[in-house]
């Protein structure tokens, strides 16, 4: 059975506190294991979380802010101890390409995983299996930040009411399936489109026309609220989004999951976040993520 579910590491923005780590996000999707900016302490809240190492296939960086990306270290040294037998990927900026290489051998230690790098360097796709493809859009920070966008193919549903009105069972189901038709029914006639799961992930970043890519249409976005609508101005300032603006983004792409995340210090009632963005007028689903929380994502429609 297929397990598509966020796993929350840290909350934190910029600084931990006593509750929340820094930035670190697990998307299992069937399969595979995505790590979204390892923050320092990663690799012991992927422990207290039931993450292994062996659960890991890709890495992905949004930026080389030290709250993003410090943990780096520490979980590429983990994936080599524990001799990963599978082919890891690493996105993250080319333009950070150096910060990356410091912290792949910041400290001595025996090399046994061969990590594939894929830096991001322009918006589109990087990647294409059975399950997803993966893109990557550019956001609006003061140094240079992509999100990331899973996209499921889109599949067909079989419709019983319509299969039984033409006559089709059993074995001619499958038939039909992998033909395209049956004599003059055409998979047409007895399916429909189902749609793909979509899944986005926006870190630090101003509104642009990268969030919105990144947004639209998606069954669970990911997105960072760093500061309250009250702070408007220091979000500007520091290339960050406020919960109100996060929620106007979901509500205008048709998200069906709001998870708001990264959050900044100064502030210790998480409620309020929520109050935002529902005044915004987001309606669906809505999570205030704190860390070592399980989110599924959301069933198919």
């Amino acid at each position: 059975m297929s397990v598509r579910e966020l796993v929350v590491l840290g909350t934190a923005s910029q600084v931990p506190t006593r509750h929340r780590n820094h930035n670190g996000y697990l998307l299992r999707w069937d399969g595979e294991g995505i790590l979204f900016d390892p923050g320092e302490g990663t690799q012991r809240q992927m422990l207290r979380a039931g993450v292994a190492a062996h659960d890991l296939h890709r890495i992905c960086v949004t930026h080389f802010h030290g709250d993003h990306s410090l943990g780096l270290a520490g979980v590429i040294q983990r994936i080599n101890l524990d001799r990963v037998p599978h082919e890891i990927t690493a996105h993250f900026p080319r333009s950070g390409q150096r910060f990356y290489d410091r912290l792949r051998y910041s400290t001595a230690y025996r090399e046994t995983v061969p990590l594939t790098e894929a830096p991001v360097d322009s918006d589109g796709v990087l990647a294409s299996t059975k399950s997803y493809v993966l893109e990557a859009h550019k956001l609006s920070h003061p140094v240079e930040s992509y999100g990331y966008r899973l996209v499921e193919p889109d599949g067909r549903r079989m419709l019983p009411e319509r299969l039984a009105s033409y006559g089709i069972s059993g074995a001619d189901v499958g038939r039909i399936q992998r033909e395209g038709a049956l004599g003059d029914v055409s998979l047409d006639d007895v399916s429909e489109v189902r749609r793909g799961q979509r899944f986005a992930f926006v870190m630090d970043t101003r509104l642009c026309d990268g969030v919105y890519a990144l947004a639209e249409g998606c069954d669970m976005l990911v997105i960072e609220s760093t500061f309250l609508d009250g702070d408007m101005q220091l979000a500007v300032d520091h290339g960050h989004l406020t919960a109100g603006q996060a929620g106007a983004v979901a509500r205008d792409a048709g998200v069906r999951h709001l998870v708001l995340t990264h959050f900044s210090q100064r502030y210790s009632e998480p409620d309020e976040f929520e109050r935002q963005a529902r005044a915004a007028g987001f309606e669906g689903e809505l999570t205030v993520a704190h860390d070592l929380l399980r989110v599924p994502v959301p069933k198919r429609r």
